[in-house]
């Protein structure tokens, strides 16, 4: 089991900055072999953390997209009803044999959460959005997370191969139950300091100096604190520097214009795009040494 600082360097290796929270987090995760819920607005990096992980333990991301609606065929598995409607019309008059044989593994379709507990080499399993679920899908959650092995009417019983690294994120529209809480490990995910998202983009984006990335750490860092509907994350700020160095732009002062032109990056509805007026752009670049 890796420490906080040797989980944060092999997470940076792989392109995500983490902070010690989460760090330490991840790193009782792995200790305790416990899911870990990660709650925060969108846009903060919940998913991103996942995807690093898979690339630290050099393993498979095995994604399930939560959705008002999802049920146990589209999470689970489910039959596949074209194969075994031919093998009925093929074994017609023998419905004894032939039921028991469309009922068994070669006939199983399996989907993310059946994958992840059947792999030979542990994956990262995301349950991304759990709070976009209903409760019943949450509570149907629970088996899994609790004693990592899932039950199949026609098969019974089917345990872990391996237990999975689970992450679980939550954007906080819908209050998580007490149970599935208390089956992880949690951690909030907020957005970054100015220090942590200038790292970011210097990971992240080839071609932006530490002194363009501090700009735009201090430009995103003043527009978070204006009244926006939609406050922007850190995906966009990484879209914004990826323009501003396309367009080889190298001071934010040095091209206002262009910087107000590009906030597009940023500011994602019409409210948002009238509110940063381009005196509001001029006041908030002025903050920015």
């Amino acid at each position: 089991m890796k420490g906080r600082d040797e989980i944060a360097q092999a997470l940076a290796a792989a392109g995500y900055i983490a902070d010690a929270d989460l760090a330490t987090a991840i790193s009782l995760m792995q200790l305790l072999r416990r899911p870990l819920l990660l709650e925060g607005e969108a846009g903060v990096g919940k998913t991103e953390v996942a995807k690093a992980l898979s690339k630290v333990h050099t393993t498979e991301l095995i994604r399930l997209q939560c959705y008002e609606g999802l049920d146990q065929s589209s999470a689970l598995y489910e039959w596949n009803y074209q194969r075994q409607l031919l093998a009925i019309q093929a074994h017609r008059g023998d419905a004894g044999e032939i039921e028991d044989q469309i009922f068994s593994e070669k006939y199983l379709l399996e989907r993310p959460l059946l994958a992840a507990i059947r792999r030979a080499h542990a994956p990262v399993l995301l349950i991304d959005e759990i709070d976009r679920a209903d409760d019943e899908f949450e509570a149907f959650l629970l088996e899994l997370l609790s004693d990592f092995q899932v039950s199949i009417p026609e098969l019974g019983t089917i345990p872990a191969v391996t237990i999975p690294h689970v992450v679980l994120t939550s954007n906080g529209t819908r209050e998580l139950s007490d149970a599935l809480r208390r089956r992880c490990l949690y951690h909030y995910v907020d957005y970054p300091d100015v220090d942590r998202e200038t790292r970011i983009i210097l990971a992240r984006i080839a071609g932006a100096s530490p002194s363009l990335s501090l700009q735009i750490a201090r430009m995103v860092e003043s527009v978070r604190k204006e009244e926006l509907r939609k406050v922007p994350g850190v995906a966009e700020t990484l879209d914004w520097a990826a323009a501003l160095v396309g367009l080889e732009i190298w001071d934010l002062h040095d091209a206002p214009e262009t910087v107000l032109e590009t906030l597009i990056c940023l500011l994602k509805t019409h409210e948002d795009r009238a509110r940063v007026t381009p005196e509001v752009a001029q006041r908030l670049l002025g903050r920015v040494a």
